[in-house]
């Protein structure tokens, strides 16, 4: 199975469809009349059908379990045809497309065992899924219409010192290259509060979109990053600190220590993230691309929700 453990849970939604070709007025005559004698065809296979979405990873070996929140069976007649539309809902890491097809495919097979008796030339076709919402797909279109000017900034005395490599900023770095934004300036300073304010502020005097800061955010004496950063910020986005901790309070309790802040400075956006790896890593995981739709926001663009 493939590791979703880095995904953030969201509303996902599926919608699939399944068509079932009688070939007879009678069939569809029986279905209607209810008079098929294995009994009541919408409501048995939309029984199934509903057990199938529930079930689906136990016969779909990569499928993940996930809880199934919603899920509702529709039929329509077409002529001799019977369209099956299936749809399924749920709050989770990934998405239900393969929950909604199983329950397509299941609750059309149920017609066709209820009705070959009576039609022997019923038939099972088009199995396929129509939508689906939700996950890191739905926000690909999240970058601005202009370039992100974007600037990483290790916080470190000892990376700074020369004693130890870098892994966080590259990582970071790394992650704004998987949401293709550039890194412009890529830079190490020591944890000093002075040097700290002065770089920011030349950042964002020299109108950069985006700061990053990592390292300095914890509990040491040295750990001065967010002290540094939180008196020249304009405006306070705490939201987004609350999500980063969120999310790594699920794979660590250590989160809830990390002191980062985020906002902006005049039009930069700054954000100041854990010195380890793991935790800038985990960071940018939990915030891109979603965070991006901040620039939308801020060039004017319409603010829609479903």
């Amino acid at each position: 199975m493939n590791n979703i453990t880095h995904k953030v849970s969201s509303l996902r939604k599926a919608i699939a469809t399944a068509t079932v070709k009688t070939s007879l007025q009678e069939t569809i005559d029986a279905v209607k009349n209810k008079t098929v004698p294995k009994g009541d065809v919408f409501e048995f296979a939309r029984a199934a059908g509903l057990l199938a979405i529930k079930k689906t990873s136990d016969v779909i070996p990569d499928c993940h379990p996930l809880p199934v929140e919603f899920a509702t069976i529709t039929y329509a007649i077409n002529e001799w045809d019977i369209i099956i539309s299936v749809e399924v809902h749920t709050i989770y890491r990934t998405g239900v497309e393969v929950e909604a097809m199983h329950g397509a495919a299941i609750t059309a097979l149920t017609i066709y065992d209820m009705l070959k008796p009576i039609d022997k030339n019923v038939s099972i076709h088009n199995i396929q899924l129509q939508k689906k919402k939700g996950g890191k797909s739905d926000f690909k279109n999240e970058l601005p219409h202009q370039r992100l000017r974007c600037a990483v900034i290790v916080c470190s005395d000892s990376i700074a010192a020369g004693t130890k490599q870098d892994f966080a900023g590259r990582a970071v770095i790394e992650k704004l290259q998987q949401n293709n934004l550039l890194t412009d300036i890529y830079e190490i300073i020591p944890d000093e509060f002075d040097i700290i304010q002065q770089k920011v502020k030349e950042l964002s005097n020299g109108g950069f979109n985006l700061i990053i800061f990592t390292g300095g955010t914890g509990l040491y004496k040295r750990d001065v990053t967010p002290d540094a950063i939180e008196p020249l910020l304009d405006k306070h986005i705490p939201g987004i600190m609350e999500a980063a901790r969120a999310y790594g309070q699920e794979r660590t309790p250590y989160a809830m220590l990390s002191r980062g802040v985020a906002g902006f400075i005049k039009t930069s956006l700054v954000l100041t993230l854990p010195g380890s790896t793991r935790g800038a890593s985990e960071t940018m995981d939990a915030l891109f691309p979603y965070i991006l739709h901040i620039f939308k926001v801020a060039e004017g663009l319409s603010h829609t929700a479903d």
